[in-house]
């Protein structure tokens, strides 16, 4: 396994747990649980995450991942940091709305 797999994996596990305990959610990464590809973290229903946890990110190629990826319904997302850096979003401007009124719907 090389390294940058290791990173992501510990990006996954990360994001989960500050997703968990900003929103009080459930999420876990979804390939540990059910071996399905294209779902990095799961927990957040309607939503797909995509996790990048790199320091050079093109943004554009991973929200087009995060669209091929996403179940139909599903709002694509790509939550991303760099080292020493806090987490960002990002997702289509024409998703915001229901982006918002998904995550507002599972606040606890």
């Amino acid at each position: 396994m090389t390294n940058g797999n290791q990173k992501g994996k510990a990006g996954e596990r990360e994001l989960s747990k500050e997703l968990n305990s900003l929103l009080g959610t459930e999420c876990r990464r979804g390939q540990q649980y059910n071996g399905v590809d294209g779902h990095d973290v799961v927990g957040i229903e309607g939503v797909h995450v995509e996790c990048k946890r790199v320091e050079r990110l093109n943004v554009g190629d991973a929200i087009e991942q995060a669209e091929r990826d996403a179940d139909e319904g599903e709002i694509p997302s790509v939550f991303h940091r760099k080292n020493r850096k806090p987490w960002l979003v990002t997702i289509r401007l024409c998703d915001l709305i229901k982006f918002c009124r998904v995550i507002l719907g599972v606040v606890k």
